[in-house]
């Protein structure tokens, strides 16, 4: 799979059915090359306007499935999120 084919698809987390958005960045061990975390901006501030307050660290082993339109991930919100 490219990285452009990972960020055209919707994260949703399986606990809650809530959607996070779409993968808008990766973090990788550079050593190996494994992809340790998939990075989905957080909600936007100032009425959808402008930058974000923090971003969603989804970390590769809580994904569940990698389907053709979606990535369904388990794992509570308040433990993914990293403040910018």
């Amino acid at each position: 799979m490219r990285y452009s084919e990972l960020c055209d698809k919707e994260v949703v987390n399986v606990n809650d059915c809530r959607c996070f958005g779409t993968v808008r960045d990766i973090d990788f061990d550079p050593k190996c090359g494994e992809i340790n975390a998939l990075i989905v901006p957080g909600p936007p501030k100032y009425f959808g306007c402008l930058c974000h307050d923090f971003e969603f660290w989804i970390p590769w082993c809580k994904i569940v499935k990698i389907g053709p339109d979606i990535i369904l991930v388990e794992l509570d919100e308040k433990e993914m999120k990293k403040k910018l």
